[in-house]
């Protein structure tokens, strides 16, 4: 046959039909072709636009797979009109406004096709056309990959868009089709887009991804549903609904993806089943709007890769996790706005860096046998109108169980706290709440600590093995009914600290209806003018011990002088009150400049400790925080983590490191203001309860200061660190070698001390830290050294010589 022409083939037998032969072009091959008839393209291209209107059979020479290209200068290079077969040849289109190949009526079958074109789609299916399309490839970087619309449907079998200049896959006007093993990437729109009433898809075994833009996309009432697929590598949300859109996930996996991993809204409905949501840069699950609702049932999300809530709730929206695990991540689940709500039902939420459950602005959350571990805060129900249920749920290793702020009113039931390391039930803020049938156990803290005002009901609840005591009130205290302990509570060294109510509960384990003024008589008188402050946990160490430690540090003479006064200070104002005499108020608030590695966290830790030991905090544990803990990227966050931040420190030091980040000189609408700001103000409400520490460069303090006159304000002074000296260094590692059990031999002390003198002091100089390091590198070097040996004394086990010294470069 030859090249350039087209054989006409026909299987049947009659006599008088005459169309076998070859002719020499598309045209004049069909108009002799009839139904059933075969046309076998010899190799070459072929500049006809070719429209099929009968059942026949069109292909390309057997063994000769892409040698028969249809490439017409304009139009549409294939329209099929008939349930044809195609087969075999390689469509290229240059039309900007029209298709490659166009399927508008039949059920054709068209089989291994490959489509280079620039056209305004690379297959558009519409009307009544119902084709079945098998290993057929779409490159089309100009338009939609493949195109279903106007009520159409069919099938698509191991089909692949490898690259679209807009969605990959647009399914609008009542279309239906099924794609089944079907692969969408470099699309430079969505992957596959379904929208417009009656509009459907199913998927089975799909994959999208290298996208830029949403990898699926339902919208004004589309439905779709995906089984056994995958979406990833996005540049956008990696599934997004919108407008009373439908979508089904099932065994689906969505991963690697920068922005919302799922984010539906405008009463959308979204149902996922045993599917996977990994590594996302923003939320897992944004539900926005009334009457948007997910349904999940076992399913995982896990590893978020930014600093957002994995589930977020708002608006009105609701949500239903079921037999879910959701891990390592930020947040777990975030609630917010009148008319949200989420049931949460045999369900883990663990490995979580904040709060597992977070309820704010008059939202609901019902959680129903849960398991709540290692997470900062369990369950924090946040503001007035914010509430529903805990129900069978247990928190495991967590800061504290359960937070109720500022006229929250959830309640608590059957739950069980293990371990946390603050408290279990934290009340404040004129929070309310009711806990029936609850216990605390193993807290390092109280088990249930409820502040001033609070209006909380407690009702046979147990404590036990609390380090600070079961339960904390003073007395304006909750009603209590039926509650035990097991009066584990330890008590404090020293002076008896001061009883409330909940003291008299742990002298009585057992006790029946208890309101706060009952126990009234119970409660020891403080010493007249002392300071509404716990005294020191029985483990804190007395001042005089950890004055000690801080000498013992190298160098930092003027910091040491700066403590002791501060602290001299304030021991005499304690012993003034005592003597019922007027003492100065000492604001113990502090700015701490320097390069890093100075000792600035070594130095804030031992403050904290000093105030604890002297009764001025109640624990003098340090929470050490920077720009990333405390600013969202979200209205509202910022608040909440700076909240969090704060409370964690309560009783104990908040240091904040290179705090200057929080008003960056170009801040523009950076939320570090509302972090400033939120930090007054819990400054101001609650003065007695933290000690904050603002650390950083001293150019960049003074910076940060001089424009935030509200915080500069609230320190009573700044503490310079400056650089150690050759010496001082020296003595680091000196420090460092004894306490790992080496020693300097002989010059290597001289030749430590002229390493530093000569190492550079530029701006990532790192002080103790670099002497730390220098130390490391000594040791790694000496053990290279030694492991040489056949035989090593004890010498050559201990001894470092200048020569482990690290090359300066």
């Amino acid at each position: 046959m030859a090249q350039g022409t087209v054989q006409v083939t026909h299987s049947g037998t009659s006599r008088w039909r005459r169309r076998t032969g070859d002719y020499a072009s598309l045209a004049a091959a069909l108009e002799a072709a009839s139904d059933g008839d075969i046309l076998t393209l010899a190799p070459g291209t072929y500049r006809e636009n070719l429209v099929v209107g009968r059942a026949v059979t069109l292909r390309g020479p057997e063994g000769s797979a892409g040698s028969v290209r249809l490439a017409p200068y304009d139009g549409v290079p294939l329209t099929v009109r008939a349930s044809a077969t195609v087969q075999d040849i390689h469509l290229e289109g240059q039309d900007s406004a029209a298709p490659a190949l166009l399927v508008e009526d039949g059920t054709p079958e068209l089989l291994d096709l490959r489509i280079v074109t620039r056209s305004a789609a690379g297959i558009e299916v519409r009307g009544a056309a119902r084709p079945t399309v098998r290993r057929t490839t779409v490159d089309n970087p100009a338009g939609v990959g493949l195109a279903v619309l106007d009520g159409a449907g069919g099938v698509f079998e191991e089909c692949e868009i490898v690259a679209a200049g807009q969605a990959g896959v647009s399914v609008s006007g009542g279309a239906h089709p099924r794609l089944e093993r079907f692969r969408v990437h470099h699309a430079s729109g969505a992957g596959i887009s379904v929208s417009g009433e009656n509009s459907g898809l199913e998927a089975i075994g799909c994959e999208v991804y290298e996208v830029k833009g949403a990898g699926v996309q339902v919208a004004a009432r589309g439905a779709a549903h995906l089984t056994d697929s995958s979406v990833h590598r996005t540049t956008a949300d990696g599934v997004t609904l919108d407008t009373d859109a439908v979508l089904t996930l099932s065994d689906c996996d969505i991963h690697d993806v920068p922005e919302n991993a799922v984010d539906l809204r405008s009463r959308s409905v979204l149902t996922l089943t045993r599917s996977t949501v990994r590594r996302f840069g923003r939320n897992g699950l944004s539900v926005w709007d009334p009457g948007t609702r997910v349904d999940a049932n076992q399913c995982e999300i896990h590893d978020s890769t930014g600093d957002y809530p994995a589930v977020w709730v708002s608006d009105g929206a609701t949500a239903v996790l079921d037999s879910c695990r959701v891990h390592d991540v930020p947040d777990a689940l975030f609630v917010l706005d009148r008319g949200s709500r989420v049931d949460v039902v045999d369900s883990d939420l663990a490995q979580v860096r904040n709060t597992a459950v977070s309820v704010s602005d008059g939202a609901t959350v019902q959680l129903d046998d849960c398991r709540i571990s290692h997470a900062s805060t369990g369950a924090w129900f946040r503001d007035h109108g914010s509430g529903g249920t805990l129900a069978s749920c247990t928190v495991d290793s967590v800061q504290t169980g359960v937070i109720v702020t500022r006229g929250a009113d959830p309640a608590i039931e059957r739950c069980v706290i293990s371990s946390p390391s603050e408290a279990g039930f934290y009340v404040s803020a004129e929070g309310r709440g009711t806990f029936r049938g609850c216990r605390v156990t193993g807290s390092g803290g109280y088990g249930f600590h409820i502040m001033d005002g609070c209006r909380t009901t407690l009702n046979r609840c147990r404590t036990e093995r609390c380090a600070r005591g079961g339960y904390e009130f003073t007395d304006e205290g909750p009603v209590v009914e039926d509650c035990t302990s097991d009066e584990s509570g330890t008590v404090s060294a020293g002076p008896e600290p001061r009883r409330t109510a909940a003291a008299a509960a742990q002298v009585a384990p057992q006790f029946g209806a208890v309101p706060a003024q009952a126990t009234a008589a119970a409660v020891a008188t403080e010493p007249a003018g002392s300071p509404a402050t716990a005294a020191p946990a029985a483990s804190a160490r007395l001042s005089g011990d950890v004055l000690a430690e801080l000498d013992g540090l190298v160098g930092l003479d003027s910091v040491k002088r700066e403590v002791r006064a501060l602290t001299d200070m304030i021991e005499v104002g304690r012993r003034r009150r005592e003597a019922g005499l007027k003492a100065a108020s000492v604001r113990r608030h502090l700015v701490f400049t320097g390069s890093p590695g100075t000792g600035k966290t070594t130095v804030a830790r031992l403050y904290g400790e000093i105030l604890a030991s002297l009764g001025v905090l109640e624990r003098g544990h340090l929470v050490e925080v920077s720009r990333v803990d405390l600013v969202g990227e979200h209205i509202g966050s910022t608040a909440i983590r700076t909240q969090e931040a704060f409370d964690r420190a309560r009783g104990g030091v908040l240091f904040i490191d290179e705090a200057y980040a929080l008003s960056p000189q170009d801040s523009g609408r950076d939320f570090g203001k509302e972090a400033i700001d939120t930090l007054v103000k819990l400054m101001e409400d609650h003065r007695e309860a933290v000690v904050v520490i603002v650390a950083g460069y001293t150019a960049e303090m003074e910076r940060f200061l001089a424009t935030n006159p509200g915080v500069a304000s609230r320190f009573s002074r700044t503490i310079t660190f400056g650089d150690y000296s050759p010496g001082e260094l020296l003595r680091i590692v000196e420090q460092q070698a004894d306490e790992h059990e080496y020693r300097l031999g002989d010059g290597a002390a001289e030749a430590v001390l002229a390493y530093f003198t000569a190492l550079p002091k530029g701006p990532s100089f790192g002080n103790g830290r670099s002497a730390r390091q220098t130390f490391e590198s000594m040791v790694e070097r000496h053990a290279g050294r030694v492991a040489q040996l056949a035989e090593a004394s004890t010498d050559d086990l201990t001894l470092l010589y200048a020569d482990d010294l690290p090359v300066l470069s």
